[in-house]
């Protein structure tokens, strides 16, 4: 069962954040966890600089905090585990802050007045990088540290090779993996992610009507239905094979207990895929269906 954390309340969510933090580092800053997630919550609320707040209605704040719980619950399954090399208190903290800014790139400046911010989906993933430097900067980060979490953010890149990505250290790879398989894993097993697809078809569609004859590589949908009809073949053809091999199967310290416990995030993911496989499925039966001949009367 996945964990039962209310993702739509921030200050659950980093509660949750700040055990697994202190049940990983004991001595470490009991202040870091609530700075982070407020750096994030005055982002996605339009707290921070000129930025609006987020006016997405898929990738939400909302979104990012069930992601970075699904990131979080990985890094202590791995700890837990014993896996080497172990991973420093700095790069954790590292990790917690790049999954909680990798979607900031959907915020709109004040004076933007056109959709909702969907339009930059094609460059959200460099604005988040550049977006979160900027607050890091502020706050007196070393650039070492700046390029980490941007290097972090941009494994999540959909057509972005990883090995193009010029990682500081091992470590750093690492935490890049574990967010992206965050990123996929996460909100796929999220209970409302079914029913949040055509949201994410509206936001698609304002993509392509904002960067016309420019198309995004992952290819476009005409209908809502469309997509979701290819959602089983993006779970099978691209997320699985990606977290497996690419990402090197770090979703397997979601195990519980770990090595051969279920998998509650892979169980989650799995499921709502069946549900689509199942609506489309009843859907393609009832449109076979004969219709009946109008009875005499």
């Amino acid at each position: 069962m996945l964990p039962t954390v209310d993702t739509a309340d921030p200050r659950a969510v980093a509660t949750e954040v700040q055990t697994i933090y202190l049940e990983l580092f004991p001595a470490g800053d009991p202040t870091f966890v609530s700075r982070a997630f407020s750096w994030a919550t005055n982002f996605f609320q339009g707290r921070y600089s000129d930025f609006q707040p987020i006016a997405m209605k898929y990738h939400n704040f909302e979104h990012t905090l069930q992601v970075t719980l699904c990131m979080m619950q990985l890094l202590r399954g791995r700890a837990r585990a014993g896996a080497e090399p172990r991973l420093p208190q700095r790069m954790f903290e590292l990790g917690l802050l790049a999954i909680l800014f990798h979607d900031i790139g959907y915020l709109k400046k004040r004076g933007d007045t056109t959709g909702t911010g969907a339009k930059y989906t094609l460059v959200h993933v460099l604005r988040s990088a550049e977006f979160a430097a900027q607050l890091l900067r502020e706050h007196q980060y070393a650039e070492a540290d700046i390029t980490a979490v941007r290097n972090m953010i941009n494994c999540t890149g959909v057509n972005l090779a990883v090995e193009t990505i010029r990682f500081q250290d091992d470590l750093e790879r690492l935490v890049g993996f574990a967010l992206s398989t965050g990123d996929l894993l996460g909100q796929i097993a999220a209970p409302d992610y079914v029913e949040k697809l055509p949201l994410l078809f509206e936001e698609f569609s304002e993509s392509d009507r904002f960067n016309k004859p420019r198309r995004p590589a992952i290819g476009t949908f005409a209908t809502a239905e469309e997509m979701i009809r290819r959602t089983p073949q993006f779970w099978t053809g691209y997320v699985l094979p990606k977290i497996t091999n690419e990402f090197q199967g770090l979703f397997r310290f979601l195990n519980s207990p770990y090595p051969d416990g279920p998998n509650p995030y892979l169980q989650a993911a799995e499921a709502n895929i069946v549900k689509i496989q199942q609506r489309l499925d009843a859907a393609a039966a009832a449109s076979a269906a004969p219709v009946p001949a109008a009875s005499a009367t």
